[in-house]
């Protein structure tokens, strides 16, 4: 078996010089706080998303993803499953999205995560700042919630670590 870097990793992403992008970091920044005497939550920010994290998702029992959503309407909290890419089109470089990260980990490493799931804030505004729209502003509370939740839940509810190929 695969030694795990952590059970249960939150892996954030976005931009805090560009508006509500920075809704990610920010959110990990205060999942960081929350669960910092849980040796088993591991907590990473990063302005995009690489290959580089795809030994580390593939090791972790759970992983959370945080992200904002231009596609959704702002301010709008959404968790959801996230399954590895499927098709031969081909991996970015640069950025990469949580299925893809999950699908490269599955190639590079013969494992995945037990859970996936994808929590995002729709954005209202993703101009050069340093501030929230009032939308995001007002979904922090419900997104800090819904990370607690899931969190604990896993915590109080492991379920055996497997990886789904």
């Amino acid at each position: 078996m695969t030694q795990h870097t952590a059970r249960y990793l939150i892996l954030a992403c976005g931009n805090t010089l560009r508006g509500d992008d920075g809704v990610g970091p920010w959110l990990a920044a205060w999942a960081e706080n929350r669960f910092r005497a849980e040796a088993q939550v591991r907590v990473l920010s990063r302005q995009q998303w690489t290959p580089e994290l795809t030994e580390e998702i593939a090791h972790a029992g759970s992983v959370l993803f945080i992200d904002c959503s231009v596609d959704s309407a702002s301010g709008s909290v959404r968790l959801t499953s996230v399954q590895p890419a499927t098709g031969d089109n081909g991996l970015a470089t640069h950025h990469l999205g949580a299925s893809e990260l999950l699908a490269l980990g599955r190639e590079l490493y013969n494992s995945l995560p037990f859970h996936a799931q994808l929590l995002t804030i729709g954005a209202a505004s993703t101009e050069l700042g340093e501030t929230f729209s009032a939308q995001v502003t007002a979904a922090l509370p419900d997104a800090c919630h819904l990370i607690e939740e899931t969190i604990l839940r896993l915590l109080r509810d492991p379920e055996p670590i497997q990886p789904v190929l």
